[in-house]
């Protein structure tokens, strides 16, 4: 009688994930699953269940999309915003915050035209402007590459723009070199650092945001380190959750509210919104628990699972408290650069 007893329970006793709420029904299959979902603190979660999801749409999904958990679906219609996917306690603070997430349209910045004869650039308005956001600094870059010269053979950089440099169209209409152009950028993000310090850590270098970074590194046949690129095109909580990218245009729709690249490519317009978003998305203040020595070097962290030093007779042992908090996110947060101004 008592082994059928010990028999049942086995057979209804399930195992749940803390994070996102699955069950199985062997210990075994939990921790497999906690090993490949790389649970943290850091990812997109429901206002109302609590429940964990890989990527903003995969919340969006869970709140909004054909197959909604019916609870939260129905609190999220009355008092969740549309664009950053938080829930509010009333309908006037949705109202009062949604004046503040959806944002407009950039406005053009007034373009001054640079004589060819004059290769320098002032950049010294820009380098007294604060542009720290509770953490590190940060420019954004849009370019576009051309071929010159009577065969089409010289690299002429025709359109790139930062928000931070003032480096505009008008600027580069009689195409200034290539070579020219990259030293000004690398100038501007090195910040006056070396550049060995700006591989190892990145000391006072600026971070550079962007929209497939990889493209705009190219067009400049520019090497700018890995720790310090922040493109939206490859942060996990802005991807599908099979990680692939979205457009920053359908990322500008979904996330600030309003329409880009509706005409002509507008380089302002681009790097504005991708600088919003990432402002956006670095600002969220996650709790201390689960950060850890996250903050401790930001630039070498490694990412990954936890559970690789460990036996399975050990994780066996663990509840399911301890093995969440075993757990590591496989990207970087954008919100410890927020954290990083701490540390000088």
């Amino acid at each position: 009688m008592g082994s059928e007893a010990v028999h049942l329970e086995s057979r209804t006793t399930r195992f749940k994930c803390l994070a996102c709420f699955k069950q199985y029904k062997k210990k075994e299959h939990l921790i497999e699953h906690m090993r490949v979902s790389y649970h943290s603190v850091h990812q997109p979660k429901c206002g109302v269940c609590h429940k964990q999801c890989k990527s903003l749409e995969s919340l969006r999904e869970h709140l909004t999309g054909n197959l909604p958990k019916k609870n939260c679906s129905k609190i999220f219609s009355e008092h969740g915003c549309n664009y950053c996917l938080k829930i509010f306690e009333n309908a006037d603070s949705l109202c009062e915050h949604k004046e503040i997430c959806q944002l407009p349209v950039p406005v053009t910045v007034e373009k001054i035209r640079i004589p060819s004869t004059e290769s320098h650039i002032d950049c010294s308005d820009s380098a007294n402007r604060d542009y720290t956001v509770r953490g590190l600094e940060a420019m954004a870059i849009d370019c576009q590459k051309v071929g010159g010269g009577s065969d089409g053979s010289l690299d002429l950089c025709a359109r790139i723009l930062y928000e931070v440099t003032g480096i505009t169209e008008a600027h580069l209409r009689d195409a200034m070199p290539l070579k020219e152009v990259r030293e000004k950028v690398l100038e501007v993000l090195q910040n006056g650092e070396s550049i060995g310090r700006l591989r190892l850590d990145g000391g006072k270098g600026r971070l550079l945001v962007g929209h497939d970074l990889r493209h705009d590194l190219d067009c400049l046949r520019m090497y700018y380190p890995d720790h310090l690129l922040r493109d939206t095109a490859k942060y996990h909580p802005l991807m599908k959750t099979n990680l692939v990218s979205f457009s920053l245009k359908s990322l500008t729709k979904k996330y600030l509210g309003y329409d880009i690249q509706s005409g002509m490519h507008d380089p302002y317009e681009d790097c504005v919104s991708v600088m919003r978003l990432y402002k956006r998305m670095r600002s969220p203040d996650h709790s201390e628990a689960g950060i850890g020595t996250a903050i401790v070097n930001h630039h070498t962290q490694s990412f990954g699972s936890g559970f690789d030093s460990m036996k399975l007779r050990e994780l066996e042992n663990m509840t399911p408290d301890e093995l969440y908090m075993l757990s590591k996110p496989n990207y970087r947060c954008w919100c410890l650069d927020s954290r990083q101004a701490l540390e000088y």
